[in-house]
């Protein structure tokens, strides 16, 4: 374990800096620890950088952004924190900016909207570290067995290949997870194939717009309401759930992201990947996902963590920990990069989503509590007699109220 954190930026009296720096574990045992990435990393910047430390704490996804807000609390906030969101740091004037820290090269690297998805009022702060997105799963063994011949383009297809593998005796023509593990992310999805979504281009909640109603009314009544999702209950499945149940080949199709084809291959299953359905046609946006760094003002060492974040953002060093763990690079020489690589071809339809992917609105420090929201409430609006009206209203209201709160400090 790296040692405890102690004050940041210390020089100890050597003369030398030390940066601080917690981080996420993206592995899940000791062989592959992010712990490996971060200490080679260290050590390959501390050669080329005589006179800067650079201390590392790898903490579980279940824990580090509870560590890093509770070391900010007690004053002791690292210089760098690699954790899953920045807003209510950013709100605070706890963070130094994009444009404070990075050459002007590495800021341009760094993909457009990937990079707005950072901004609070038009200023970067978060700067993401990795990503993934979205695309429709299916099981080409089960296809197959139900006649279908390719994947669905719109509704109205993925209701007729439903129905197909249905007939067929498939268990779940279609997994919906709406439980609480990840509800928010196929709702957004469902959102963006209905041509809406949780905000509009100035930044303000929609959630419960026209477009959404009535995604979620057809939802109910096309394609849970004819049991096309087979045995299980869309508002109390969970993504992992449906993951388990499509590597025992039970599931048709469903949403997924870049795990499943491990998890999928590893149990033998055949299976193929296609854009998002939508309402008339192909979904014109996929969801997008960013875990984020961040930069603390509190040690005052801005130079010093520029430096090491411009190495960070180096081609080679984002290929090195996106190639471990299948996922998505953050910068246009790394996505270029990982697309003529003949060994990321199974990645290279998920990276073609990626330059009009659409996130979360992690800019807002409302969106925890409306994330939380979703999770509660969101089943519910499939269920026999659920109303996507009012529900959606419920929780826009609620979100609104939350960012109205947040303007009045």
């Amino acid at each position: 374990m790296a040692p405890a954190l102690t004050a940041c930026g210390s020089d100890g009296g050597s003369g030398s800096k030390t940066l601080r720096v917690v981080a996420a574990d993206y592995g899940d045992s000791e062989a592959n620890s992010s712990k490996k990435y971060w200490d080679a990393l260290a050590r390959d910047f501390e050669a080329e950088n005589k006179g800067v430390k650079i201390d590392v704490q790898v903490l579980s996804w279940t824990e580090v952004d509870k560590k890093v807000a509770d070391m900010v609390a007690a004053g002791k906030a690292p210089d760098i924190a690699q954790i899953g969101a920045y807003a209510d740091f950013a709100a605070a004037g706890k963070l130094y900016s994009a444009d404070q820290l990075l050459t002007i090269p590495t800021q341009a690297d760094i993909i457009a909207p990937i990079a707005r998805a950072g901004e609070v009022a038009r200023v970067q702060y978060g700067l993401p570290f990795v990503s993934s997105t979205r695309l429709l799963f299916y099981n080409k063994t089960l296809f197959a067995k139900a006649g279908i011949v390719k994947a669905p383009e719109s509704w109205d297809e993925l209701q007729a290949a439903a129905k197909k593998l249905q007939t067929a005796g498939v268990k779940v023509p279609y997994g919906l997870p709406l439980g609480p593990e990840e509800a928010p992310a196929e709702t957004m999805m469902w959102m963006l194939s209905g041509g809406s979504g949780y905000t509009d281009h100035n930044g303000t909640y929609t959630i419960q717009s026209t477009e959404n109603v009535e995604t979620f009314t057809w939802l109910r009544d096309e394609l849970v309401g004819k049991g096309l999702t087979g045995s299980m209950d869309p508002s109390r499945t969970n993504r992992q759930n449906v993951f388990d149940a499509f590597c025992r080949g039970e599931v048709g199709m469903l949403n997924g992201h870049p795990t499943l084809m491990k998890q999928a291959e590893a149990k033998g299953i055949k299976y193929g990947t296609a854009p998002l359905p939508g309402k008339k046609g192909k979904a014109k946006a996929t969801m997008g996902v960013a875990d984020w760094i961040m930069a603390f003002k509190a040690g005052g060492n801005r130079e010093e963590i520029g430096r090491f974040l411009d190495f960070v953002y180096s081609t080679k060093n984002v290929l090195a920990f996106t190639n471990q763990y299948d996922l998505l690079p953050v910068t246009t020489s790394a996505s270029e990069k990982m697309a003529g690589d003949s060994r990321k071809k199974h990645l290279q339809p998920f990276l073609a989503q990626l330059e009009n992917a659409e996130f979360y609105p992690v800019d807002k420090t409302s969106w925890a509590k409306v994330s939380k929201a979703l999770k509660e409430k969101m089943g519910s609006v499939v269920v026999k007699g659920g109303d996507a009206a009012s529900v959606l209203g419920e929780i826009q209201r609620e979100a609104d109220a939350t960012e109205l709160a947040g303007h009045g400090k």
